[in-house]
């Protein structure tokens, strides 16, 4: 066994001592890329080891059966430089690059542009959009802007007290050192997990070289985790709009703003600066904001946001933003109508208009990686691309757009690349927020998803205003809806609309995954006085849909 290490570890011992052991064995110099697992019984009688069964060593044998495949010389003269290089230290490539190392024995290398609250072409940072520029701060600032209206429901229970004011600076000041402190965080993971962290952007110059500014290393398997980007729309004085990054970094609470877009980034956003006082207007194509989402739930979102203070634009297309002397913008839009209408006095307008695959300038295509008509890497269920060494997970092959999902797509592939256990992601009853004032939390089917795919459908409806609203003076109401389908009982969507409904949605999810029923919900006693017992206190449905349309409710 020339030019291989063996480590050799008695089977009296417990398993989880003998993955410590393999895993320090992967940490010695000498041990350049992994190892080679010989398995020596103590005894010579399987049944004579108490707690360790033939079953239990069958299973230790194969989960490190790989670590036999990938051994090499401990001198460095393998094939290459790694068994696995990521390009992209954000949340899915951070994930699958760990699990590679720590739980299958690979050895990874990670590269990632230097850390900065903007994002460019040469600028980045350990952790990814949703830490650094995305879901974390955003949620930050979601907790700032909710003190407004916690200080305005304070008098309704008797609190005699004036708005404290707010140091805006200071709240920056806090919400980015919490973002250095993660960027920190995610570096000791990859350093903790024995990931060699290379800084820079990386290239592909073939199927099994990447350069990282200039310098070249080889791998084995490379796995694409570059993320996505914001896009801004091409209409005239579109250079005078800001995008997400931005936004999340104003020097000043803006007077007056307007938000372009109808999405989830959109509305909150607009609930977060209408929170800090701020004049919102958002203008968008569709009748109803929160295309893809849950019509009625829609409808209700859109009645909300107004209650809320946000001023709607429905079916408006803008089509220029001009800057005017004083520095402020307008913005034109084209209603329903094709007549144009100009608001003006803005501070800033942002686009909240989508985002694209991070694909460009990487070297994809020239080595024959494929990319879809949206810059997306085009990849199988399993993430692998046409290239088969070459990988890809998270907002890059633009399936689910989600961190959770990213980092669910990263654990697959770790497992079929070096856990010989082919993995694919499940995409089935993944939950998801909003995030906006109110919030939204959802999983499952809609009700019009529902209908298209199953035509029999029952579906269980309820609006209220929270206790907490009742002597507030707080005109915010709730609602909650089960999506059901009638011949088989099962529970296909779940949708909720109020304070704390991302905790509440999460654990519904976990039951839809198993297969929930609506018999089964039935017989849940609720949490009271709660929210969330609405859910398992609906008994008769709203409506029923056969065959893909309405009759009686109680037909």
């Amino acid at each position: 066994m020339a030019g291989r290490t063996v480590l050799s570890v008695s089977l009296d011992k417990s398993r989880s001592a003998f993955v410590a052991a393999a895993r320090q064995h992967l940490r010695q110099p000498s041990c350049r890329r992994a190892l080679f697992c010989s398995f020596a019984p103590a005894q010579p009688s399987a049944g004579n080891l108490p707690g360790y069964s033939t079953a239990h060593r069958r299973q230790s044998a194969c989960r490190f059966r790989h670590c036999q495949v990938r051994a090499s010389s401990s001198n460095g003269t393998g094939d290459y430089d790694y068994d696995l290089f990521t390009i992209g230290a954000g949340s899915g490539g951070v994930r699958a690059s760990r699990f590679a190392s720590t739980n299958y024995g690979a050895k990874v290398a990670i590269c990632e542009m230097p850390f900065d609250l903007i994002s460019s072409e040469s600028k980045g940072g350990a952790g990814g959009t949703c830490v650094l520029r995305g879901c974390v701060p955003k949620k930050l600032m979601v907790y700032g802007g909710e003190f407004a209206e916690s200080f305005e429901d304070a008098k309704g229970f008797g609190w005699d007290s004036t708005r404290p004011g707010l140091t805006w600076e200071r709240f920056m000041d806090n919400k980015n050192k919490e973002l250095d402190r993660l960027n920190s965080v995610y570096m000791k993971i990859l350093a903790n997990n024995n990931v060699t962290y290379h800084e820079g952007r990386g290239k592909l110059l073939d199927a099994h070289t990447i350069d990282v500014d200039g310098k070249q290393f080889t791998a084995k398997h490379i796995l694409i985790a570059t993320g996505g980007k914001p896009t801004k729309i091409p209409i005239e004085g579109a250079e005078h709009a800001i995008i997400s990054d931005q936004i999340l970094n104003l020097s000043k609470v803006p007077k007056k703003l307007a938000i372009i877009g109808g999405g989830y980034i959109a509305l909150e956003f607009a609930g977060i600066y209408n929170h800090f006082g701020a004049e919102t207007h958002v203008f968008y194509r569709q009748p109803l904001p929160l295309r893809g989402f849950d019509e009625e739930v829609r409808n209700f979102m859109s009645e909300q946001y107004q209650q809320h203070g946000l001023n709607l634009h429905p079916q408006h297309t803008p089509v220029k933003i001009e800057k005017a002397a004083d520095g402020t913008l307008s913005l034109t839009a084209e209603d329903k109508d094709k007549q144009k209408v100009t608001l003006g006095g803005f501070d800033h307008v942002l686009m909240a208009t989508g985002r694209q695959p991070n694909t460009q300038n990487m070297g994809l295509e020239e080595v024959g990686v494929k990319l879809e008509k949206s810059g997306a890497v085009a990849v199988d269920k399993a993430s692998r691309t046409s290239v088969p060494n070459i990988w890809a997970i998270g907002d890059v092959t633009n399936r689910l757009n989600l961190t959770p999902v990213a980092l669910m797509e990263g654990m697959a592939f770790a497992a079929t690349a070096f856990g010989d256990n082919e993995s694919f992601p499940d995409y089935e009853n993944v939950a998801s927020a909003v995030f906006s004032s109110p919030p939204l939390a959802h999983v499952g089917l809609s009700e019009e998803q529902a209908v298209e795919k199953y035509g029999d459908v029952d579906v269980y409806t309820s609006g209220f205003k929270p206790m907490r609203n009742t002597i507030s003076g707080n005109q915010g109401r709730g609602f909650q809806k089960i999506v059901v389908d009638a011949k088989t009982d099962r529970v296909l969507g779940m949708h909720m609309v109020g304070p704390e409904c991302a905790e509440i949605m999460q654990g519904f999810a976990a039951a839809l995954k198993i297969g929930l029923k609506k018999k089964q919900l039935d017989t849940v006693v609720g949490i009271h006085p709660s929210s969330a017992e609405e859910f398992v206190t609906m008994r008769s449905p709203e409506r029923r849909i056969r065959n893909k349309q309405p009759v009686e409710a109680h037909a």
